[in-house]
């Protein structure tokens, strides 16, 4: 059944096409966007708000976590990473502190613009430095 929303298809057919570089950045990218709504909803003091975008964005970690490859020390590392990152999610939501929101955020930051770099190499040493990501 077809969806008449041309938004929600556009959203659909963007996963569905991805790359699985394109679906971890997709990821970190909705993730910050769970944390900033979060945050906005500890300023307005609405406590559904704080918990939905945050159980949101605990879910993007654990999706993280279990699509990591671990057979290496950096995907070792990094599944250490997420698990403080949603222990600090957690907390944040418990806590109502946006404090440990701008902590993680700026985090993930730091991993979405790391992943975003190495897709862009990738794309130079495969194809050559006319392709663009």
């Amino acid at each position: 059944m077809a969806t008449r929303n041309p938004y929600a298809n556009y959203k659909q057919t963007s996963v569905t096409t991805a790359s699985p570089g394109e679906l971890t950045l997709m990821l970190y990218n909705g993730c910050l966007k769970n944390i900033t709504l979060a945050k906005k909803a500890i300023g307005q003091n609405d406590i559904t708000a704080r918990n939905l975008n945050s159980m949101k964005a605990q879910a993007i970690i654990k999706e993280l976590m279990i699509t990591l490859k671990t057979d290496n020390e950096i995907g070792t590392n990094l599944l250490r990473m997420y698990d403080y990152l949603l222990n600090r999610l957690i907390a944040a939501n418990i806590q109502n502190d946006p404090q440990i929101l701008d902590e993680v955020e700026g985090f993930v930051k730091e991993l979405r613009d790391t992943w975003k770099e190495v897709m862009v190499l990738d794309v130079k040493q495969r194809y050559g430095q006319s392709k663009q990501v």
